[in-house]
């Protein structure tokens, strides 16, 4: 028998942490999150409870745990779209169906005590935790910004009633060997036509000073139809930028600012911590700090974190010029290739810009909704 458990006492916060790191231990594509950052979902004052509602499971069969997941209610979300929605997020199980049914019906279970209709994910807080099942791609290394699963999760989640609502795909960017002339003569002319020119800071701190509140402002804007994204509060804001200071070298940095001063494109990247992540399951020990450090100051994979444009740019070949810019010095300091991340299917604007450079599409994801009976 299946006994799920809501996660309370100490000792089942840190079986819930710990559950996936022994799940994937022999699996070399899987990146766990930072472990000192994964405890403080368990913190009242997480940062993003000042806006959203969340409850854990633990699964146990004859003592042993089994499985996990967690519900979110996003309130922000649905005051922005008018649903009634809760999330799940951090489903990890065992091969095992009647483990994902037992740990599912407690999620859904709790959806309907919060007066809600629908269960969708897997989603974070905000697009900016891991999000998104993957479906393709078992074979590849996961970026630190996302999760890997086995690809037995999505015959458990279909079969209990769930349908793709929005899909994913991610890919691996390198600069083609020849690049049209035409096109490096075309972006002068971009940049000219549209009165832009390049920010620039002399160091990380300078940068936040002068483009942070504006950089904010423009991935409001520019997000604010992307599917699952919410406004960013305070408390997200300080977060992020916390995380930039950490791992963010201005090198792979880049906005393009109009002749008023305002941010007209962004694109933010960061060296891929991965490899020096997984060695150590998360922790930050000593060696996994050596690892960390030297893969921030000699990456040779970058991940695109965030790239955007304000919708007043939008096909005017801005994004275009940003992308070629940083995939041209990519390439001049040796770095062997870029991951994306998540670009929905859909997004016709990223689709294209990405298929102009080396691009394979080495990784697909599925985010699932199921309509509830109450």
């Amino acid at each position: 028998m299946i006994n799920v458990i809501e996660v309370k006492t100490k000792k089942q916060q840190r079986e819930f942490l710990n559950f996936p790191l022994k799940l994937y231990k022999n699996v070399p594509y899987f990146c766990p999150p930072l472990y000192i950052d994964e405890k403080k979902i368990f913190r009242d004052d997480y940062v993003y409870y000042d806006q959203s509602e969340a409850v854990y499971y633990n699964a146990y069969e004859n003592g042993k745990m089994v499985g996990r997941i967690s519900g979110i209610l996003q309130k922000a979300h649905n005051a922005k779209t008018g649903e009634k929605r809760v999330r799940f997020t951090r489903f990890d199980s065992i091969n095992d169906q009647r483990v994902a049914d037992a740990l599912f019906a407690a999620v859904e279970d709790w959806a309907r005590s919060k007066g809600m209709d629908t269960v969708c994910g897997p989603l974070g807080f905000s697009d900016l935790e891991r999000e998104g099942l993957l479906t393709e791609g078992f074979d590849q290394m996961s970026t630190f910004e996302e999760q890997y699963n086995y690809e037995y999760y999505q015959t458990l989640i279909e079969n209990l009633g769930y349908v793709k609502e929005v899909g994913w795909n991610e890919s691996r960017i390198s600069m083609p060997d020849t690049v049209d002339e035409r096109i490096e003569k075309l972006i002068p002319r971009i940049l000219e036509r549209n009165k832009l020119k390049i920010g620039e800071a002399k160091d990380v701190n300078e940068f936040i000073d002068k483009y942070a509140d504006k950089l904010f402002e423009l991935l409001d804007k520019s997000y604010v139809d992307i599917y699952g994204t919410v406004p960013f509060t305070d408390g997200m804001k300080k977060m992020l930028i916390s995380n930039f200071k950490m791992i963010v070298d201005l090198k792979y940095v880049g906005v393009l600012e109009n002749e008023k001063g305002d941010l007209v494109c962004f694109a933010v990247s960061f060296p891929s911590i991965a490899q020096a992540v997984r060695k150590s399951d998360g922790h930050l020990t000593p060696a996994a700090l050596v690892r960390l450090l030297k893969a921030i100051k000699k990456p040779k994979v970058i991940d695109f974190g965030l790239i955007g444009v304000d919708p007043a740019y939008k096909n005017r070949g801005v994004g275009a010029v940003m992308a070629y810019y940083m995939l041209d010095f990519f390439k001049n300091g040796g770095i062997e290739y870029a991951e994306t991340n998540l670009n929905l299917e859909d997004n016709a604007d990223i689709q294209n810009l990405w298929g102009r450079f080396g691009r394979q599409i080495h990784k697909k994801r599925k985010a699932y909704v199921k309509k509830l009976e109450v």
